[in-house]
């Protein structure tokens, strides 16, 4: 094997994101930044904009939801700005991760529940 390619092995591996995924994705940033209409009557709220101040998780989980149900219930498109739904997720989800990583996520999420432990008793169950 090829030197480059042993070093290449350690590196986390892009090639593995679908593309069609990163530009769904990227639309829908591209429209936060630059085309959304904002209550001022101003358009976009520029890129990046969540690293200038702290975001609640609650409000993109909302996004989120919408995006998905939307999505689920039919709708592929997104009306006000024509990009996939998925993309606006996808978006959304990389929003609160790089929140996450970058030390600006408020995390207004209620106290620690027990869904990850009923879904565990759950498909337990259901493999009996």
């Amino acid at each position: 094997m090829n030197v480059k390619d042993q070093v290449a092995l350690t590196k986390v591996n892009m090639a593995v994101v679908p593309p069609s995924s990163i530009i769904y994705e990227a639309l829908a940033l591209q429209y936060g930044a630059f085309l959304a209409p904002k209550a001022d009557g101003t358009f976009g709220y520029g890129p990046f904009n969540w690293r200038g101040s702290p975001i609640k998780a609650s409000v993109y989980h909302g996004a989120i939801l919408r995006h998905e149900l939307d999505w689920w219930d039919g709708e592929n498109t997104a009306p006000d700005s024509l990009v996939h739904h998925l993309g606006h997720l996808k978006a959304t989800a990389g929003i609160l991760i790089d929140a996450i990583e970058t030390g600006n996520l408020i995390d207004d999420r209620p106290p620690k529940g027990t869904a990850a432990a009923l879904f565990e008793v759950f498909r337990l169950k259901a493999k009996t």
